[in-house]
């Protein structure tokens, strides 16, 4: 077996941070539309979260910002001019538009990809995908630039693969490692590799107000195209969905052993868990960790995003921290069964807490701001460097964010020219602090 690491790549929050409501399905995004938001406030507790892991010992990497408002899109719809012009029209006379073209969700980089160690895949090389993300239209113009993003952090081309998103077509709809989970005995050891779907991609979805997101012809896609080992395709329960589960991440999380997960986040529980155990056969025993509606109700799951944490193996610890949003200590049934699973004799030694809560506001926890890499030591030293958080990095961002961003932003202010010279100023400044080159962002092309 190869010594590898599980690996955080977190999506550093932009400039536009903001609370536009533009998620269906998602019920903290619906229920704080159109509040002020804290831009600063977001990256720095995002930056926070990155300095804890890299505490612990962990490998942490930054994924930086798209550029927002994303001028060439709107161009590409018809708008022109000057930057400064584009964007004051469409917010005229195409507000849906400039408001996707304005969000920041690139931060939830959960969504960015979906990853297969170079431990299962066929060509010994670690396989990305990034997502096509079609079933939002903000999100769905996030796709090219997180390539080049992608491409950036992982350049060497005989130990990373990043492929082209698949088709952007409804049909293809990929949500990214939102709906992954891979469980092992060791990161460097061969795997499980659990993707989750929402829907058949032929079958008619019952709500439009809460669409399931990832279709099963998606992820079969992507399990072939990296030639993922031992891969299993499960169905995520219908009612979890309905109930708000817009991603699997929402009811489910794992890492080594263990699987974290409601009882509602499969449709058809015992034949997913026993697919699992038959996969991981010789390999591993599996350790299902399953929180009832009756000690946690759907709705209090998704209110507090226990299932969201980030579980993690920390050197030196025999059993694993559940890293859990504040939301889940505020939540009284949430933090009691959080503890007990703390004060078990299994897999999940301790539970830490930690401050997302801007990003929570819009729906997502510490899980969905990072995307998980399980690299050996030679792909940690063939990831570009200058992305990799240490003490330096965290000051210098730091330093970069208090001056950059604002730190009260309501939606209306989006349309604020002001806002577009601010963001692409931060973005060039950060180019050069994650050595990204000149011509990263289109902006910079022009």
């Amino acid at each position: 077996m190869t010594l590898a690491y599980e690996a955080n790549c977190d999506g550093l929050v932009g400039p536009t941070h903001s609370y536009a409501g533009l998620s269906p399905g998602n019920l903290a995004s619906a229920l704080n539309a159109g509040e002020a938001s804290d831009p600063r406030g977001a990256v720095l507790q995002g930056l926070a979260k990155m300095k804890r892991l890299v505490d612990l010992g962990l490998p942490q990497f930054v994924m930086p910002p798209h550029e927002r408002p994303y001028v060439g899109w709107l161009r590409g719809l018809g708008f022109g001019g000057s930057d400064a012009s584009v964007v004051e029209a469409a917010w005229k006379s195409a507000p849906s538009f400039a408001a996707a073209a304005s969000s920041a969700s690139s931060m939830w980089a959960a969504n960015a990809a979906t990853v297969t160690p170079s431990a299962d895949s066929t060509d010994g090389r670690v396989h990305f995908t990034p997502a096509n993300l079609v079933s939002n239209l903000h999100r769905s113009i996030e796709a090219t630039q997180t390539t080049r993003a992608l491409r950036a952090l992982f350049p060497d081309p005989t130990q990373f693969v990043v492929h082209d998103p698949l088709p952007a077509v409804a049909h293809l709809s990929d949500e990214g490692a939102a709906n992954h989970v891979r469980l092992c005995a060791e990161h460097g050891a061969p795997g499980v590799n659990l993707l989750v779907w929402g829907k058949d991609a032929f079958e008619h979805w019952p709500s439009a107000d809460f669409p399931a997101r990832q279709t099963e012809q998606a992820s079969a896609a992507i399990a072939r195209r990296h030639g993922a080992a031992r891969p299993i395709l499960a169905r995520q329960g219908k009612a979890a969905i309905l109930g708000g589960a817009f991603h699997n991440d929402v009811v489910c999380v794992g890492t080594r052993e263990a699987l974290l997960f409601h009882e509602t986040a499969f449709e058809d529980k015992a034949a997913t868990l026993e697919s699992i155990r038959r996969a991981a056969d010789g390999l591993f025993d599996p350790a299902f960790l399953e929180i009832s509606s009756a000690d946690l109700p759907l709705a209090d799951a998704v209110k507090s995003y226990l299932f969201n944490s980030q579980l993690l193996v920390v050197p030196g610890e025999d059993r694993l921290v559940l890293l859990a949003p504040s939301e889940t200590e505020a939540n009284p049934r949430a933090h009691e069964a959080a503890q007990a699973l703390a004060a078990s004799n299994g897999p999940i030694g301790r539970v830490e807490y930690v401050d997302v809560r801007q990003s929570m506001a819009n729906g997502g926890g510490p899980a969905c701001l990072r995307l998980r890499v399980v690299l050996t030591r030679e792909q940690l030293e063939a990831a570009n460097p200058a992305q990799r958080l240490d003490e330096g990095l965290h000051a210098a961002l730091t330093v970069w964010a208090s001056h950059w961003y604002r730190d009260r932003l309501l939606p209306a202010d989006l349309a604020d020219p002001a806002l577009l010279l601010e963001t692409q100023g931060a973005l060039d400044e950060l180019t050069s602090i994650l050595a990204l080159g000149s011509d990263f962002y289109d902006f910079q092309r022009d």
